[in-house]
């Protein structure tokens, strides 16, 4: 929640300066609750898995070996089970990546059935729910990505947590904080 010329008091020319002065002088920034959809999340888990480069590199490899037994199987050089295996490889692999592993990871999170209130600030950010809070600065954050229903926040190259766009008011807020993660972190 951004503090607008709007909201400030005084004349017209005071309130370009008023809204200068507050808001580097203010240390709270913006504030959202969100809860979680089980649909988007697991969107947002196969986001993060196909973005993993030993998955990504993994995948390239099961494609060129699958389009390369389909072109040995069409020339006759191998037999119809080799081509079959070869499909089947694939097959597994997308079904485990697509729907196996945001599976798993989604029943073992506690985290996606609970509602929070996450406060962005000049020197970090803090998450509150029922149970507590947890405060981190800035630098805590390796980097971010964004998905189409996520900001994903990265500790480190395994470690994120997962802000909705949802829990914006409206696609000003959600700029809003894009426009805060790229000022205070680095973007992937």
């Amino acid at each position: 929640m951004w503090i607008n010329n709007d909201q400030a008091t005084g004349s017209e020319l005071d309130k370009g300066r008023w809204f200068v002065v507050c808001l580097h002088t203010s240390n709270w920034l913006m504030t959202i609750q969100f809860g979680y959809d089980k649909g988007q999340v697991m969107q947002a888990l196969r986001y993060h898995f196909i973005s993993r480069p030993e998955i990504r590199i993994m995948i390239i490899v099961v494609n060129v070996f699958a389009l390369g037994s389909l072109i040995l199987y069409a020339m006759q050089t191998i037999t119809p089970f080799a081509f079959l295996v070869g499909s089947l490889l694939w097959v597994v692999l997308m079904i485990s990546f697509w729907f196996v592993l945001p599976t798993m990871v989604y029943r073992r999170a506690e985290t996606f059935q609970h509602h929070f209130t996450m406060s962005f600030e000049q020197e970090g950010f803090s998450l509150q729910h029922e149970r507590g809070s947890r405060s981190w600065p800035w630098n805590a954050l390796s980097h971010f990505i964004e998905s189409p229903h996520f900001f994903h926040l990265y500790f480190d190259p395994r470690s994120f947590f997962l802000v909705p766009k949802s829990g914006c008011r409206d696609k000003d807020e959600v700029y809003e904080l894009r426009q805060l993660l790229k000022e205070k972190a680095k973007r992937k």
